[in-house]
C-alpha cells in the first residue's frame, strides 16, 4: 500500500514537473562563483526647458446657432427654395413687363 502511495506521489511529481517545463519556466541553480559583469548606468533624461510665450489665439467661426447639421441642412434647403421662388417671380415679372401676357 505504501509503495502505491509513493508511486502515485512520484507520478504526480513527474506530471507537475512536465507541466512546469511546458510553461517555459527556467529553474537555475547557482554554484557561487562570482563573475564581474559591467552594466552601464541607466540613461538620465532631463526635461526640456520651459518656454513661455504668447498665449495661442482662439479662433471661433460663426455658425448656425447650436451647430446641428440637420437644422443647418433644413435652413439651407429653405433658403434655396426661397431663392428659386424669387427667381421664378422675377422671371414672371419680366415676362409680364415685356407684354407677352396679353394674347393668351
Amino acid at each position: 500500500m505504501n509503495k502505491k502511495i509513493v508511486g502515485a506521489a512520484l507520478g504526480l511529481a513527474v506530471l507537475a514537473a512536465s507541466s512546469v517545463a511546458s510553461a517555459h519556466v527556467n529553474v537555475g541553480i547557482g554554484v557561487g562563483i562570482p563573475v564581474a559583469v559591467y552594466a552601464p548606468p541607466p540613461p538620465v533624461y532631463v526635461a526640456p526647458p520651459v518656454a513661455y510665450g504668447a498665449a495661442p489665439v482662439t479662433v471661433a467661426y460663426g455658425g448656425y446657432g447650436d451647430g446641428d447639421w440637420r437644422a443647418r441642412e433644413w435652413r439651407e434647403r429653405r433658403e434655396w427654395r426661397e431663392h428659386e421662388w424669387r427667381r421664378e417671380q422675377w422671371r414672371e415679372h419680366e415676362w409680364h413687363e415685356r407684354g407677352r401676357w396679353g394674347g393668351y
